[in-house]
């Protein structure tokens, strides 16, 4: 059983209703609102575990409510419901910091795999550097969440800071997916998920940190491997 609440703003009332009834059958505490704003004020209390929101909804989408509890709250664990499987959508809603996605139709023994994967992995590990300096004139902030480039800082999401101190952390090999799952995302290795998350994340950091995002220098693939860092004392 389990003692975390979970909040659920979703507008289609046999969807919203169905969720609630597996979460409160599984021992969660489940509030739930049907309209944007409502769910918006109710996500601003702090009070949930982890919040599961709906794209679209009436009087304010998902996303926006997903970008304003961003600006209070860097830490409250959220999944997005997408209607659809599209990069943008799926890309939209990491961009403002969800932590996962699960798009519809989508099977609730994968929602609730997510769910817990999330909520225990929840919470900015401290960090055990304060800066990863990857050239003279591109430094990671891992506590202000951004990188300088050039004098501009340029913002990162909780989870894109996390990928990049687990990859400066292991940057004596590569890191596959797999590993990058397991200990950002919380999925135990057994489980069978699929998602685009990794790749959707490497992609937009290297946006980020690289000259050319097409032929990384920092953020590289080492084919059959994984992922590796390359940073400035290398």
């Amino acid at each position: 059983m389990s003692n975390n609440t979970i909040l659920i703003v979703e507008d289609e009332e046999a969807i919203r209703i169905g969720l609630v009834d597996v979460f409160v059958y599984r021992g969660y505490k489940v509030e739930f609102a049907e309209d944007g704003a409502v769910g918006l004020e109710m996500a601003l209390s702090g009070k949930f575990d982890l919040i599961l929101l709906d794209v679209m909804l009436p009087s304010i989408d998902g996303f926006t409510i997903c970008q304003k509890i961003r600006e209070q709250d860097k830490e409250q664990p959220i999944i997005m419901l997408t209607a659809k499987t599209a990069d943008e959508d799926i890309i939209n809603g990491l961009t403002l910091g969800a932590d996962d996605y699960v798009a519809k139709p989508f099977s609730i023994t994968q929602l609730l795999l997510r769910v817990k994967a999330v909520l225990r992995r929840s919470g900015l590990a401290e960090a055990k550097t304060s800066q990863i300096r990857l050239h003279q004139n591109r430094i990671v902030d891992l506590l202000n969440l951004c990188v300088q480039v050039d004098n501009n800082s340029v913002p990162f999401t909780r989870k894109e800071i996390q990928v990049i101190e687990y990859l400066n952390q292991h940057k004596d090999r590569p890191v596959n997916r797999e590993e990058l799952l397991s200990h950002i995302w919380g999925y135990d290795p057994e489980m069978e998920i699929e998602t685009r998350t990794i790749d959707i994340h490497i992609a937009r950091i290297r946006r980020k940190i690289e000259v050319d995002h097409k032929a990384p220098q920092f953020l590289v693939t080492i084919r059959g491997a994984g992922y590796k860092l390359i940073t400035s004392d290398e």
